[in-house]
């Protein structure tokens, strides 16, 4: 069941604000990295349970994900592989394996800040999180605090290209 910015009681969206705040704080730790700033919390009970943000570059891995490390942390904490009744908050649209990985792992809901329009697999090229033939669906919102997680990315891509320009005049 997909729910897509639709307006959800003033008591939700405050409590969606508040954890995807907490998502966007692990985005800026990949930044920091030099890493695309994508960063993903997971919640059950009101609690954080699971935190991670990309590492892709650092770590060398396609599969470092923010969505993959926060979901491998939450099974931990939880001491099971279902996610049932968790919710995970993401700054970017999941990608086709992230979006797998939540199916796989049978998070409830999905809180998205900005979509990609490139390779987002929650709506925009694709939605895994929506397919009826599979055994689990997610209920997705998109856009909680979109401009703050659109600015990120944004700010990260701008000094990327900049840098690269400087490294090219400087050659």
């Amino acid at each position: 069941m997909s729910i897509e910015n639709t307006d959800f009681s003033t008591e939700q969206r405050k409590i969606d604000e508040k954890y995807m705040r907490e998502a966007i704080r692990q985005a800026k730790k990949a930044y920091k990295l030099d890493e695309t700033p994508i960063g993903c919390v997971i919640v059950h009970d009101g609690k954080i349970i699971g935190r991670g943000y990309n590492r892709r570059n650092t770590d060398k891995s396609p599969l470092a994900h923010a969505e993959i490390s926060a979901i491998r942390k939450a099974s931990r904490k939880l001491g099971d592989w279902r996610l049932e009744e968790c919710t995970l908050y993401v700054t970017l649209e999941p990608c086709q394996m992230c979006a797998g990985a939540i199916i796989q792992s049978r998070v409830t809901r999905v809180v998205v800040g900005c979509m990609n329009p490139k390779a987002g697999c929650a709506g925009s090229v694709l939605n895994l999180l929506d397919v009826k033939a599979f055994n689990h669906q997610a209920e997705l919102t998109t856009g909680v605090l979109e401009e703050e997680c659109s600015a990120l990315m944004t700010g990260f891509f701008r000094e990327l290209r900049e840098r690269k320009k400087m490294q090219k005049k400087s050659i």
